[in-house]
């Protein structure tokens, strides 16, 4: 057992150093041949709603947002922007994908998120921190929906790395990045488009973010060695923060995935949740929930699920699908906020309009 743990661990250590080396800025996920044409911003999109339409969005319970809701009215409006990353090699890209494409099933735009640049579903974990960060400002800039960040394995690691660049740490400024062109803006602020002043990119708040499985060996590839002190610490560039860990995990987890070393905590004010998923799931395979679209009982099961507190862990111990209860769970927990903040950051935006019109 220490011989094949140590065989990993060199093996995990020769693939980042390989990836490291390969081109930080290749597509990831499905690839176009040309740019995703982009739609209209969806701040003019949402201005231009009929008031009966506003008032049916404003009207909504964010926490408690059944699917006939998501398909007789927010499948019809804007959504915010969802930024995945993806960690290891191709086969764990693939499981972004096929994240994607649960979210295109259930109803969230699918023009929400492609990159608009390259067609892809998902950055890759290679990705420059910075170049992800800035494009976040980008989309809020031009949308008013401020984003939400996935990221498994690898992929949390980054989408962690990104709240700590938004918040300043390390540096005090960051640069948009522009999706469609691939190139760094030469400016460190945005106009906000809720109130039309000017605000440096530092400090931009995104609405939802997530991490998946993410720590344990792949700590010692050095790559990672600069989240090593604060992969758990959460600042207060995001609203709500939940992390997913699990048991026998020695590609993610701390100590095997057990303890509190697997936890996150807030730094600030935001909020953040620790869910445990089954140990019986497979490290790689948590974000390959396309398929669960078949299984009527599975979906019923996810549309009526309500999470389990503020700082609840969960075990999937009530699940019965056997070696499905992580993503089945997953699924659950991140469909869930990710509705949730749908509805909110359109309400924001609904409210936001409105007390401009009207001169607060």
């Amino acid at each position: 057992m220490k011989i094949s743990g140590l065989a990993l661990g060199f093996c995990l250590l020769c693939a980042g150093w390989f990836l490291q080396g390969c081109a930080t800025d290749r597509p990831t996920g499905r690839v176009s041949r040309s740019s995703e044409p982009l739609e209209t911003p969806a701040i003019s999109r949402v201005n231009a709603l009929s008031a009966e339409m506003r008032a049916s969005i404003l009207a909504l319970n964010p926490g408690q947002v059944t699917d006939q809701e998501v398909r007789d009215l927010l499948s019809k409006v804007p959504a915010p922007r969802i930024i995945s990353i993806h960690g290891g090699i191709f086969p764990i890209k693939t499981g972004m994908n096929s994240f994607a494409r649960f979210l295109i099933g259930v109803g969230y735009p699918e023009a929400s998120i492609r990159h608009p640049g390259n067609g892809a579903y998902t950055f890759g974990y290679y990705d420059r921190c910075d170049k992800i960060a800035g494009t976040v400002a980008w989309y809020y800039e031009r949308d008013g929906l401020r984003p939400m960040i996935v990221g498994h394995s690898q992929g949390g690691i980054q989408a962690i790395r990104v709240l700590h660049k938004l918040a300043g740490n390390p540096a005090p400024k960051l640069a948009l990045w522009n999706p469609m062109t691939q190139e760094e803006e030469n400016r460190h602020e945005i106009t906000d488009p809720l109130t039309g002043r000017s605000r440096p990119v530092v400090g931009l708040q995104v609405s939802f973010a997530t991490a998946a499985v993410s720590g344990g060996m792949a700590r010692i590839l050095p790559n990672e060695w600069d989240m090593n002190s604060r992969l758990r610490e959460i600042p207060d560039s995001v609203e709500e923060f939940t992390g997913f860990q699990k048991g026998f995990d020695l590609l993610g987890g701390d100590y095997l995935g057990y303890g509190s070393a697997n936890d996150y905590h807030a730094t600030g004010s935001a909020r953040v949740r620790n869910v445990r998923l089954p140990a019986t799931s497979a490290h790689s395979s948590i974000p390959y929930i396309k398929d669960l679209l078949r299984d009527q009982g599975v979906m019923q099961w996810i549309e009526d699920y309500h999470p389990n507190g503020v700082d609840a862990i969960t075990s999937g111990a009530e699940l019965d699908w056997g070696l499905k209860n992580g993503q089945v769970l997953w699924a659950a927990e991140v469909w869930h906020s990710i509705k949730k903040h749908w509805v909110l950051e359109l309400q924001r935006l609904i409210r936001a309009e409105r007390t401009d019109l009207h001169g607060g």
